[in-house]
């Protein structure tokens, strides 16, 4: 063999071990990129979805969550439904009216983990004169934004004292969640209503120069309310969760939920279930209502059939 030749040869031998290294090296940076629809600027969801993202991202380095701004809930479960995007986070009113197919046909979603509870209430300033929703009838009051699943919340709650937004107050409608706690900063609405633990509207209003009054049904009021919609479970604000508010308050709501879209694979699902419980802590840290998303609350809440396959694989290589 000719001397050139054998060296080409030799340099092609010596070459392999680099290229099958870079190819790997190459294979194991592939990530997978996961779409999350949240919400408006300035809401609950917005800041939650943030904080999801960034602690997946942090957890497992293959996957990469960009969290994006969407009208809510009932934008998120079309745009879930036609795959436009990965992962959405869905109001517990509204997950349930889809998934048990409520007026329409059964959206086919799955829940890859519940996010907080959502007890419904209005928040006031603290000098002003309401004590009870009575004393809000008639009044200017902000009721979210036209697609956010607080309303259905509220539509319920109201409706089982006998009331409805728009007939008993004056309904104000948000073109996103932030213009909510201006509003009654700036005092051209009473009242803000809205969900949750470290809801972003409730804290700006607790935050503000008077700080913040709570208005919540009275236990007489949740029974009422419960009884003509039993789908809604009593829940509780713990005392502290808001600047001020040295009190538990007590109403109905439903637990918030993170939805997938139909066709997202098994091992997706299971990649990011585990980043989110892997990362329990963290988002707990981050935020009061991160505390609330952990495999056990989801288990609880949701019907193992309701349960993407990917998550419950997760689950149950965990003993859960």
């Amino acid at each position: 063999m000719k001397p050139h030749l054998m060296r080409v040869i030799l340099s092609c031998f010596l070459l392999l071990p680099v290229i099958f290294l870079s190819h790997l090296s190459w294979a194991e940076s592939i990530t997978t990129k996961i779409v999350l629809g949240t919400a408006t600027k300035g809401g609950g969801f917005q800041l939650f979805g943030q904080n999801l993202a960034e602690v997946i991202n942090a957890t497992d380095v293959k996957l990469h969550v960009e969290a994006i701004a969407t009208k809510g809930s009932k934008q998120n479960l079309p745009f879930l439904e036609a795959s436009k995007i990965d992962i959405g986070l869905v109001e517990g009113n509204a997950a349930r009216i889809a998934l048990d197919g409520i007026g329409r046909k059964p959206a086919n979603l799955k829940v890859l983990s519940v996010m907080y509870p959502n007890p419904g209430m209005f928040v006031v300033r603290a000098g002003s004169p309401y004590k009870s929703i009575e004393d809000l009838r008639g009044k200017p009051i902000a009721f979210g934004t036209r697609a956010s699943g607080l309303r259905i919340l509220v539509n319920d709650v109201l409706d089982g004292m006998g009331l409805k937004p728009d007939v008993n107050f004056q309904q104000v409608l948000l073109d996103k969640a932030a213009d909510g706690p201006r509003l009654v900063l700036g005092k051209k609405v009473e009242a803000l209503w809205g969900a949750g633990i470290g809801w972003p509207g409730f804290v700006k209003v607790a935050n503000g120069p008077e700080g913040a009054r709570f208005i919540a049904p009275t236990n007489a009021q949740i029974k009422q309310i419960m009884a003509k919609h039993p789908h809604l479970k009593k829940m509780s604000v713990p005392a502290g969760t808001y600047k001020g508010q040295d009190y538990q308050v007590d109403s109905v709501g439903l637990w918030s939920m993170i939805l997938v879209k139909p066709d997202l694979p098994e091992d997706v699902g299971y990649q990011l279930a585990r980043a989110i419980h892997q990362g329990e802590s963290a988002l707990a840290k981050r935020l009061k209502q991160g505390s609330y998303t952990t495999v056990q609350n989801t288990i609880v809440q949701v019907p193992v059939e309701r349960i993407h396959p990917g998550a419950l694989r997760y689950f149950r290589e965990k003993g859960l």
